[in-house]
């Protein structure tokens, strides 16, 4: 979940997995131009990744690609259904309760910190009461993000021996507490996967249930995402899934797709599938979930300095597509799996792309590039 450089998804390099990857498309990644989506899934395999599969919906029908193994012990196929840690994608997901909740006049985006969560962002400079639900969604708080301070994320070993490991989501935010805000609230923008972790706590405080019971209740079966969870502490993805692989940088490449979800918690917990995660997106950006004044307020986007023209609403990223336009959506890098979906304003067109394996130097730009290509297809967004 660490920062890492803006054109980067793999799960390498001392693992910032998990980040917010923080590293979206950047504008004019692709030419508009018509283009295979078989074509650009293999491009993206042949940047050093397992296994890869997409997922694309738009002026050309709804079409699905793959390449690569699901399981390089049995070389058993990546094949359409195939399930995966969706890391920062939960975000989206987080803030669409949060927006809901605030349409339901349970809570206020302006609500502080303090008001749902007394005490508990304090220490270091750091002030709960200073800082609005509005800025934890839009990462804007200046919280540190306490990913930085995870073994499980830095080495293989530190990753061996303590993939199993349980966090509260108390605990998380404590590990952020040690260290002094980046700036005051409001000021600057800044990642931050403390800030979902926080966006939880409100929920449960709201609400008497957990997140994960909102999410589920709210979006997941309204929507019948069947192969979509948050699996709370379960370390193992249930039914045919993706494989995820990673040498953390140096070393062998080892399997990774065992991992308890608490680090990551709201933050990044949830696995699904790219048609589940099709039918959430597009059902979002066509006001399915979101009152038009909640979905305005998610929609409303900051600058986000991590590459030309990137912007970050509440739980989405805005970047811009090669063809004009731009596309709502989100990125998503745990250990061994990333993972990028854009939509297009109007819930028309979406991709939705899942690699797994630390890629190189390219991967990024091979998925930027299918997810600009395929929302293309039929001209601006």
């Amino acid at each position: 979940m660490r920062n890492r450089h803006p054109r980067r998804i793999g799960a390498a390099v001392l693992v910032a997995a998990l980040a917010a990857l923080a590293c979206a498309p950047a504008a004019g990644a692709a030419a508009a131009r018509p283009s295979s989506l078989q074509g650009e899934v293999n491009a993206i395999k042949a940047t050093g990744n397992e296994g890869v599969v997409a997922e694309a919906t738009g002026a050309r029908g709804h079409r699905f690609a793959t390449a690569g193994q699901a399981d390089t012990s049995t070389g058993a196929p990546a094949v359409r259904n195939d399930a995966f840690r969706i890391a920062s994608l939960t975000k989206t997901f987080t803030a669409t309760v949060l927006l809901q909740l605030a349409g339901e006049g349970r809570l206020s985006l302006d609500d502080s910190v303090d008001h749902w969560l007394p005490g508990v962002v304090s220490g270091n400079g750091n002030d709960g009461s200073r800082i609005t639900v509005r800025q934890l969604l839009q990462h804007t708080s200046g919280i540190y993000d306490y990913t930085h301070d995870l073994p499980v994320l830095a080495s293989t070993s530190g990753f061996l021996a303590n993939r199993f490991t349980s966090y509260t989501p108390a605990q998380l935010v404590a590990i952020a507490m040690r260290h002094a805000p980046s700036f005051a609230p409001g000021t600057d923008w800044q990642y931050s996967n403390t800030n979902y972790i926080l966006a939880g706590m409100i929920i449960n405080r709201v609400t008497g249930h957990t997140w994960q019971d909102e999410v589920t209740a709210r979006i997941i079966r309204p929507l019948g995402l069947r192969h979509t969870s948050a699996p709370v502490a379960d370390p193992f993805i249930p039914g045919p899934h993706l494989h995820g692989y990673s040498t953390f940088g140096s070393g062998p490449t080892i399997d990774v797709t065992a991992l308890n979800p608490t680090l990551g918690d709201a933050a990044a917990e949830i696995i699904s599938t790219t048609a589940d995660l099709t039918t959430f997106y597009t059902a979002l950006m066509r006001g399915q979930l979101l009152a038009p004044a909640q979905l305005a307020q998610m929609e409303s986007t900051v600058p986000a300095p991590l590459w030309p023209g990137a912007r970050y609403g509440l739980g989405l990223w805005w970047v811009p597509l090669s063809c004009g336009g731009g596309y709502y959506g989100h990125s998503g890098g745990a250990p061994g799996y990333n993972t990028l979906v854009g939509a297009t304003p109007d819930g028309q067109r979406a991709a939705v792309v899942a690699s797994t394996g630390d890629g190189d130097a390219d991967s990024q730009a091979a998925l930027d590039t299918l997810v600009d290509q395929q929302l293309c297809q039929a001209g601006p967004a």
